[in-house]
Formats: structure tokens, sequence, C-alpha cells
């Protein structure tokens, strides 16, 4: 029981000292998805569904829930982040080239459809960022409409 005893004591410690080191936070000024906005015209509705949906783990700025402050959920929520933004970043739109654009439009699309975004983990604590048939819809067709520059 004491090694029991010791093995919680170091665990708690560790948990607290983890709150004095927190991951750095995704929190650009400005309008950071102007560029991609610009270029791929979405509808209000469409605008809207990003927002809620999409742009807290793809773009460079993340609106943090209240919980962010405590590690070690902090830590991840930043390496979905991290990993949200490798994979497709909005704010980094002007970057991409156009084959690159048709291919992440392309695979919104594709995860979309199959319920793969947005994650559930996220759509348990953002209810608005579940999407309905008719949301999906008007995603896929904004999505599959801007290839078409591409």
């Amino acid at each position: 029981m004491k090694i029991v005893k010791k093995i919680a004591i170091a665990l708690l410690v560790i948990l607290i000292g983890m709150q004095f080191y927190r991951p750095e936070k995704n929190q650009a000024e400005g309008d950071y998805v102007a560029a991609f906005e610009a270029e791929t015209a979405p509808s209000a509705q469409v605008k809207e569904i990003l927002r809620s949906a999409c742009y807290d783990c793809h773009s460079a700025h993340t609106e943090y829930p209240w919980y962010n402050n405590v590690a070690p959920v902090s830590y991840w929520l930043a390496d979905h982040i991290k990993d949200g933004k490798k994979h497709l970043n909005f704010s980094d739109w002007e970057n991409y080239t156009d084959k690159k654009k048709d291919h992440k439009l392309e695979e919104v699309v594709e995860e979309v459809k199959k319920g793969g975004m947005p994650l559930k983990e996220y759509t348990w604590t953002h209810g608005d960022a579940r999407l309905t048939q008719e949301q999906i819809i008007a995603l896929v067709t904004w999505a599959d409409g801007a290839r078409a520059k591409y």
C-alpha cells in the first residue's frame, strides 16, 4: 500500500506542475481566413458552418473552451489543433498550390460526407458543430463548386 501512496503523490505533483507549463495557444489576430473566404466565396450559411465546425482546428485562431485551462486537457487540445492544421489550414490557403487547394477541398467533401469531420470528440462539447443533413449538403455543394476554380 505504501508504494501506491507514493505513486499517487508523484502523479499529483506532476499534474500540479503541468498547470504551470501550458502549450502555446492558437490565437492569431485579424481576419485569419480572409484569403480563403475571398477565393472560395462561401455563402453566409457555409461561412457559419465553417466557423462553428471547422476553423477552431483548421485555422490560425481557436476559440478555446474554459476547460482548456486545465492540464492535461490543454495538451490534448493543442495536439488536436496541431494535427488538424497539419491536414488543412484555412489560414495558410494562399500558400497552397492550385492542385493542393483542389485536393484539400476534395478531402473536405469526402470527410464531411462520411461523417469523419467534424470529429465526434469536438461535437461532444460543441453542439453547434453537429452538422445536419442540410448543412452537409450545403458544405459539399459549396466545396464542389469551389473546386471548379482549380
